[in-house]
């Protein structure tokens, strides 16, 4: 699905690319940590970005997106402050609540697997770009394939790795918890 913006494998790419790497990067990187009250706001925070994620991506939204530069801006402005707003949520999570930042993270992880395997496997394309399609080397099919298989491959990567650093920092917080105790 070529636009004005570019095939949709590229646009994926961006998304991928702030959502998952720039924003958990700066976050936990940055220690970017509120207060008790961010974290107490993860189950918004993990549905908001979810469900702009979805939203954003259905056939008739995206491919209004991908025609109006004010929709392409407000898409990926939303989308990063979603992700800002998840990640502060999940890196906020006292130890106490460190299993629902890893529910959270693995809730996510699948909704995001699961549109980008929609993408991958769907028979043809799902988003009609109308006029506003311009063919380039690949055609859309592929293109929306390829775009599905960035996120199958990046997604997971980052969640678990993530998951693994806030699984690391629980379990050594136990341990010196246990240390403690004797």
């Amino acid at each position: 699905m070529d636009t004005a913006f570019g095939p949709l494998s590229l646009h994926m790419l961006q998304h991928v690319v702030v959502m998952n790497l720039i924003v958990p990067a700066a976050v936990f990187g940055l220690s970017l940590r509120g207060g008790p009250w961010l974290w107490k706001s993860w189950p918004v925070a993990t549905a908001c970005q979810l469900a702009l994620l979805w939203i954003w991506h259905a056939p008739p939204a995206l491919a209004f997106a991908m025609s109006q530069p004010l929709a392409m801006i407000a898409m990926h402005l939303s989308l990063a402050l979603a992700a800002l707003w998840f990640w502060m949520s999940i890196a906020s999570a006292p130890p106490t609540g460190r299993w629902r930042a890893i529910f959270a993270l693995i809730v996510t992880g699948k909704l995001f697997c699961l549109l980008g395997a929609l993408l991958v496997f769907a028979p043809r394309q799902l988003f009609d770009m109308g006029g506003h399609a311009h063919h380039m080397a690949a055609d859309g099919l592929a293109d929306q394939q390829l775009a599905g298989l960035i996120m199958l491959t990046a997604c997971p990567l980052s969640y678990v790795l993530i998951g693994i650093v806030i699984s690391t920092r629980w379990f050594l917080s136990l341990e010196r918890e246990a240390a403690r105790n004797g």
